[in-house]
Parts: C-alpha cells; structure tokens; sequence
C-alpha cells in the first residue's frame, strides 16, 4: 500500500526506514487465557496499523468495523498516526498493547526492520499479521496478506500494452526506489515489456514520486511537458501517480493511455470518460477483513499450517467494461480468502 508510502502495496508510499526500537509492553491483556486455550472472541482486540496517513489504507476502517460487528470481537480500531516512521510505530504499537490490544495487523514502515518488532510482540503472546505489505527476507509475523506487487504491475503493464496495440512507448510511475517492492513491480513491468520482443520500449521508469499528491503532480507535468509527445502510455505502479496521470493527461488532451492502479475517484471518472484506459485494483478490505479472521482465530488457539507464509490477496483488471462488476468481483475474492484459511491455511483443534 510505503515512503514509499505505498510504494509497497501496490500503491507506493514512501518513507525513509528508520532504525526500529523494541515493542516493551506493560500490559499482557488477555495472555492467561491464551495459554489456557486461547481467547473467545469477545476478548480478541485487534489493531490494526498501518505506517502512516495514505488513502490506500481508508477502507481498513470501515472494514474493520464490519469485521467487528460480524465475528463479534472485544473491539478492533484503526491508527494511522505513525507518521511513517518506525521508531514512532513502535510506539504507537506498545500504547496498543498497554490499553489491551492483542492482536494486531501492521503495515511495518520498515521492511527491513518491521521484523524485529513483530518478533517482540509475538514474544508477549499476541497474534501478528503483516498486512499489504511483506517484510523483506523471511516474513516473522504469523502470516503476510498483501497484493503480489510483481504480478500486479505486469497485468497494470500488459494492459497498457494492449491499449497501445502491442507497441509504441511506455513510462512506469512508481513509489520509493529502494524499496523492495517497488523493486518487484520495476520487474513486473520489464517482463511484460520484453514479452513484446521489442515492440514496445519502456523509456522511463520514475521512481520517489508518491509522498503525497502534490509531488506526483509536478512529477507528472514534468514528464509530459518534456516527454508528453513520445509517450503512448504510462502505467503507474503507486497510489498518487496514479491520481497524477490519470487528471495530467486528460487535461494536456495528449494521446496517451493510462492504465492507473487502485480505484481513487478521479481514476474512476478517467475509466467512465475513457482517459484512462484500464486501473489495477486491490483489496484492501479483504486484507482488513480476512486478516481480523485469521487474527480471531489464532487468538483462538489456532496456529498456522505454514509459519510466516505469504497469501496474495488480489489485484484485478478494471475497465470501462467491467467497471459496474469490480467490488462484486472483489467481495468474492475476499470470500475466498476467507475459505482458504480455514481450508488450507490455519490448523485448528
């Protein structure tokens, strides 16, 4: 979804990595029930948390709530006030935990370092899930939920090469260069370009533009006041490129496709207006939703079949075609997501 603010979900954000603290908490909430059996869900509190403010995370809350209400649980909030800092995360993760909070589900600010800390709260008893976003290396949170960024940028890359005919020019706009993830989607792109056997040559990819929206705007009328008549179409990779590209180029009237990625209001309108080609999609809420189940359950005294694994929660090509259909699509695939812990994923007494 990071500093890269979501650089790393599939969206960009972009942050600086900040050396992590330790995650002390001086309150164990409900660990004698756990070692008894484990919790009902009525004693399940579930945090979720991500690294800062960034609008790929907004559906977390009301997911959240509905995830609540639904699996009946003590309470489950949302806090976004890290700052995109892992040091304050931490910080944020440790008051969580001090007013009761035992489980919890975290975008980590650091891929780097985000380990460390789920390892601390695992030690006092909590369940983890690493939520949108996947530490680099081996993953020590219980589970990953997160968008395949890389499989996510070749279908955002492959549809911008279809909409150009299989060949002309294409720029990637994405989030933090030394992001792993952006990294992955920079691949994704690459091999859906060389799959075209060199009828389409990828000019640019443009790296640290999703802090926020103002610098991918500059960024964006940058790019098509000095390339604008070379291009054919861009993909963008990150959350507020997206946005960027999708209101540049349809007021520059230049004729290039957009393929955007995840479903801002302005993307939508560009899908209905048709200057924007195509969007790619994830699923938050899914992540919101399904990782609260999984969170219950472990609380529950379930354990994961596979320690650390990581599960793709979707991403999904939308047009103007499909564009009535998408959230029915991608309730769906959160129902699956549902059916495939409790098929495959988790192991449960």
């Amino acid at each position: 979804m990071s500093r890269r603010m979501l650089s790393r979900i599939g969206s960009g954000l972009t942050v600086v990595a900040l050396a992590t603290t330790t995650v002390a908490c001086t309150k164990k909430s409900d660990n004698t029930d756990a070692e008894t059996g484990g919790r009902e869900p009525a004693q399940v509190k579930v945090a979720l948390v991500p690294g800062g403010s960034h609008p790929y995370f907004q559906p977390w809350k009301d997911a959240g709530a509905k995830a609540k209400t639904e699996l009946a649980l003590g309470d489950v909030t949302f806090n976004e006030t890290a700052g995109w800092d892992q040091t304050k995360q931490n910080d944020v993760l440790k008051s969580l935990a001090a007013q009761g909070y035992n489980a919890f589900g975290v975008f980590g600010v650091s891929p780097d370092n985000i380990n460390s800390t789920f390892e601390d709260l695992k030690r006092q008893g909590f369940p983890v899930g690493s939520l949108a976003s996947c530490p680099a290396g081996a993953n020590k949170a219980d589970f990953c939920l997160s968008t395949d960024v890389e499989v996510a940028a070749y279908k955002g890359a492959k549809a911008a090469i279809d909409a150009i005919g299989g060949q002309g020019n294409l720029v990637h706009l994405t989030g933090n260069k030394v992001d792993s993830n952006t990294q992955r989607r920079i691949a994704g792109v690459e091999k859906a370009v060389a799959e075209t056997g060199g009828k389409v040559t990828l000019i640019q990819s443009v790296t640290d533009i999703d802090k926020d929206l103002q610098s991918a705007q500059r960024a964006v009328a940058d790019l098509l006041a000095a390339k604008g008549r070379q291009i054919q179409a861009i993909v963008n990779t990150a959350y507020n490129p997206a946005v960027a590209s999708a209101e540049g180029v349809r007021q520059s009237k230049l004729p290039i496709k957009v393929v955007a990625i995840d479903d801002d209001p302005t993307v939508l309108d560009g899908l209905r207006g048709g200057s924007v080609a195509a969007t790619i999609l994830q699923n938050p809420v899914g992540q919101a939703q399904v990782g609260s189940y999984a969170l219950m359950k472990l609380s529950g005294g379930c354990t994961m079949a596979e320690a650390g694994v990581t599960i793709d929660s979707g991403s999904f090509v939308v047009t103007k075609d499909n564009l009535d259909g998408y959230e029915a699509d991608r309730t769906a695939a959160t129902e699956a997501l549902r059916k495939k812990f409790d098929g495959d994923l988790l192991k449960c007494s």
